[in-house]
């Protein structure tokens, strides 16, 4: 009775965890896609604060819909946890921890870089101090800077993918294949994010490298946890 009763509650587990991760994928993916890669003009700072003024809107919702997702991260992280601790507890902790650091804990505190070039192109006391041209380029430096706490914020991403795929692969309660995908997927976010750091000229390469199979990988998981949750069989 007991490990049917845990069973029972690993898969609720693992359904949740799918609900949040299907979120998370939404929103952060039209964060991303949706709003800054569109407003945002690489290396053109008065077309891209012209932009933001005119999608003031988007912007804001961009915003909100990156802290819903790094929210619902924190929820996946501890429901991760809870459902490969089996397999190591220390190490299911460690993967969690990263994954906490990494978007709940740095992506939120660099959703502060999105919203300050909003304040400051808006702000009267700063409109009235400086130019439009130096206003334009301070924005501008500020979403240099979210990229950058983007990329940090994957290098930890990264390396919890790692450790989440070993443990996938070694947890019974999954398919090996997944494990195997999310262990791919963190090759990729590694490489862009200290590639960019160190041959920025790259950059567009590396976006390639990680998106494909970053996409593959954590769909994939998704999926199973929304569908399947988990080998119940073999939980019980």
């Amino acid at each position: 009775m007991n490990e049917r009763y845990e069973a029972t509650s690993l898969k609720r587990y693992a359904r949740i965890a799918g609900i949040l991760y299907l979120i998370i994928i939404i929103c952060a993916g039209f964060a991303e896609g949706g709003v800054r890669s569109v407003l945002i003009v690489p290396g053109d700072a008065t077309a891209t604060a012209n932009n933001i003024l005119s999608s003031e809107g988007l912007y804001r919702f961009g915003f909100v819909c990156d802290l819903i997702a790094f929210i619902s991260d924190a929820a996946v992280a501890i429901l991760l946890y809870a459902l490969l601790k089996p397999v190591n507890k220390t190490v299911a902790l460690v993967a969690s921890t990263l994954r906490i650091i990494a978007h709940p804990a740095i992506g939120s505190i660099n959703l502060l870089n999105h919203l300050a070039p909003l304040n400051i192109l808006t702000n009267p006391d700063f409109v009235s101090a400086f130019t439009v041209e130096q206003l334009q380029n301070l924005a501008m430096q500020f979403l240099t800077a979210h990229y950058a706490g983007y990329l940090i914020a994957g290098a930890f991403f990264g390396v919890h993918c790692a450790i989440l795929g070993y443990l996938l692969y070694k947890s019974e309660l999954f398919p090996q294949w997944l494990g195997i995908f999310l262990i791919v997927a963190s090759i990729g976010y590694v490489i862009e994010s200290f590639g960019n750091f160190l041959f920025p000229a790259y950059k567009d390469i590396y976006s390639w490298i990680v998106v494909i199979p970053a996409v593959i990988a954590e769909l994939s998981l998704c999926l199973w946890l929304l569908i399947k949750g988990i080998r119940t069989s073999r939980a019980a």
